[in-house]
């Protein structure tokens, strides 16, 4: 079975090693047939704490590598980040 993937917003990197990623999924309201915004916090485990507040990140689906943290932020997500505006 594949793991799952999912992006979000770093809200704490407070703790050593993880952190906090906000991710938000829209659906609409089986009954009301309004869109609705839902968020989720998850732990991450951040190996060489490269991740700070405000950044976006993937993280994925591991092995429980702690009680609460069973995500990983991907190494390909530093790539993703918004290049610094030039001059």
């Amino acid at each position: 079975m594949p793991k799952r993937v999912m992006q979000g917003t770093v809200v704490s990197d407070k703790n050593d090693k993880t952190v906090v990623v906000r991710v938000e999924r829209r659906f609409t309201h089986p009954v009301m047939k309004k869109t609705v915004r839902m968020t989720k916090n998850y732990k991450a485990h951040d190996e060489s704490n490269a991740c700070k507040v405000g950044d976006i990140v993937q993280i994925e689906e591991s092995r429980p590598i702690s009680k609460d943290k069973t995500w990983v932020v991907l190494a390909g997500a530093d790539s993703e980040k918004k290049p610094a505006k030039a001059g």
